[in-house]
C-alpha cells in the first residue's frame, strides 16, 4: 500500500514541474525565460533542503510514520490553497452538441430504441477511449525522444538526476555508520550544502544563459526584419555547461573518497555544494532548452525530460546502497564521474548539429 500511495504521490507531483514550466514558458520571453525558469526551480529545490530536516526531526521524534502524517497534513494545506488563492484562467464554454459526430450523445428516441448490444457497444467505446486517455495518450511524449536534439538534453539531465539519488542515498547510509554515527536529524541536516548550491545555481545560472544566448545572437548578427535578435536554444549551451560538466563530476569523486576515508565531515560537504551548483546549472539549462526546442508543446517537452531523469532516478536509488557495499563510495563515485564527464560529449554535439538538428525537428513539428 506505502509503495502504490508513493506512485501516485509521485505522479501528482510530476504534473506540477511540467505544468509549471510549460506556463514560464508560456509568461515569459526567450531572452528572460532561463532567469525565470531557474526562479521557478527555487521551488522544488526547497525539497532536498527541507524534507531531510524536517524528516529527520519527526523520525527521530515520533517515528517513520509521523513523515506520513505531516506530508497528509501538508497536502491538505497545499489544496486549500490551490482551491482559494490560485484562480482558473482558462475560460470554458459550453461546446454545440455535434450531431453528426460518432461520440454525440443520443437522444432519448434512439436510445429507446436501441439494442442492448448497442448500449454495450457504446458503453465499451466510452471507456475504452477513457482508459486510453489515461494510460496511452500521456506516453506518446515518448515520441519526441526521436530528435536528437530533445534526446541528448533529457540524457544529460537525466544523467546528473540520477547520479544526485546516488549521492542522496550515499549520504544517509555513509554518515549514519561509523566512523560518523550521526544522528537522524544529524544527517538530515547533512543536506544543507547540497541545496545551498542548488540555490546559487538556480539565482544565477538562468541569467548567465540568458546572458550567453543574448551573447551569441549578435554575434552571429541574428536579427528580424524590426531589428530584434533571434535567440537559439542551443545557443544557452556553452562555457556555462564546460564549467558544470567539470565541476559537478570532480565534486563526486572529491566527496567519494573523503567519504570513505572517514575525513573530516565537512570536507566531503564542501564537495557536496559545488555538485548542487554544478547539477544546477545542469537542470536549469536543459529544462530552459526543452521549453524552447518545443515552443508550442513545451510542457510535454518537461514531461518527457522527467518521464526519462526519474527512471535514471530510480535505477540510482536502487543500485546505490548494494553498490557502497560492494567496491565502496570512492570507485563508485569515481566511476559516476568519469561517466558524468564523459556524458559531456553532449556540449560538444550540441554545438556542432544542434542548428541541424533543431530546423529539421521545427519542420516536423509544424
Amino acid at each position: 500500500m506505502l509503495i502504490i500511495m508513493r506512485l501516485l504521490g509521485g505522479g501528482a507531483a510530476a504534473s506540477v514541474q511540467a505544468v509549471g514550466a510549460g506556463t514560464i514558458a508560456d509568461v515569459w520571453h526567450v531572452k528572460e525565460r532561463g532567469n525565470a525558469m531557474s526562479i521557478f526551480y527555487l521551488g522544488p529545490m526547497c525539497g532536498p533542503l527541507l524534507a531531510p530536516i524536517i524528516g529527520g526531526a519527526l523520525a527521530q521524534k515520533w517515528g517513520w510514520r509521523s513523515t506520513q502524517w505531516f506530508i497528509a497534513l501538508y497536502g491538505c494545506v497545499v489544496l486549500l490553497f490551490l482551491v482559494f488563492a490560485l484562480p482558473e484562467t482558462l475560460k470554458v464554454s459550453k461546446p454545440m452538441p455535434d450531431t453528426d459526430s460518432e461520440e454525440a450523445v443520443p437522444d432519448k428516441e434512439v436510445l429507446a430504441g436501441a439494442s442492448s448490444r448497442q448500449r454495450l457497444q457504446q458503453a465499451a467505446m466510452k471507456w475504452t477511449r477513457m482508459l486510453k486517455r489515461w494510460f496511452v495518450d500521456p506516453l506518446k511524449i515518448i515520441l519526441y525522444l526521436r530528435f536528437p536534439a530533445v534526446s541528448i538534453t533529457v540524457y544529460y539531465a537525466s544523467i546528473t538526476f540520477g547520479v544526485l539519488y546516488m549521492l542522496n542515498i550515499s549520504l544517509e547510509d555513509t554518515f549514519s555508520k561509523p566512523p560518523y554515527s550521526f544522528s537522524t536529524i544529524q544527517v538530515g541536516l547533512l543536506y544543507i550544502p547540497n541545496s545551498m548550491g542548488y540555490f546559487l545555481g538556480s539565482l544565477f545560472g538562468g541569467r548567465w544563459t540568458d546572458r550567453i544566448m543574448a551573447r551569441e545572437a549578435k554575434r552571429a548578427g541574428r536579427r528580424d526584419e524590426k531589428g530584434k535578435l533571434i535567440y537559439r536554444p542551443e545557443d544557452r549551451m556553452r562555457e556555462n555547461a564546460w564549467i558544470a560538466a567539470f565541476l559537478y563530476p570532480a565534486a563526486l569523486i572529491w566527496y567519494g573518497w573523503t567519504a570513505q576515508k572517514g575525513v573530516h565531515w565537512v570536507v566531503p560537504l564542501i564537495a557536496n555544494f559545488w555538485f548542487g551548483l554544478g547539477s544546477m546549472l545542469v537542470f536549469a539549462m536543459a529544462t530552459t532548452m526543452l521549453t524552447e526546442f518545443m515552443p508550442k508543446k513545451a510542457s510535454s517537452g518537461v514531461a518527457v525530460n522527467n518521464f526519462v531523469r526519474n527512471i535514471f532516478s530510480c535505477i540510482g536509488a536502487v543500485t546505490a546502497e548494494p553498490l557502497i557495499s560492494a567496491i565502496g563510495n570512492g570507485w563508485l563515485f569515481t566511476g559516476l564521474g568519469v561517466i558524468a564527464m564523459a556524458s559531456s560529449v553532449v556540449i560538444w554535439a550540441m554545438r556542432k548539429y544542434g542548428p541541424r538538428w533543431r530546423k529539421v525537428m521545427d519542420k516536423e513539428l509544424d
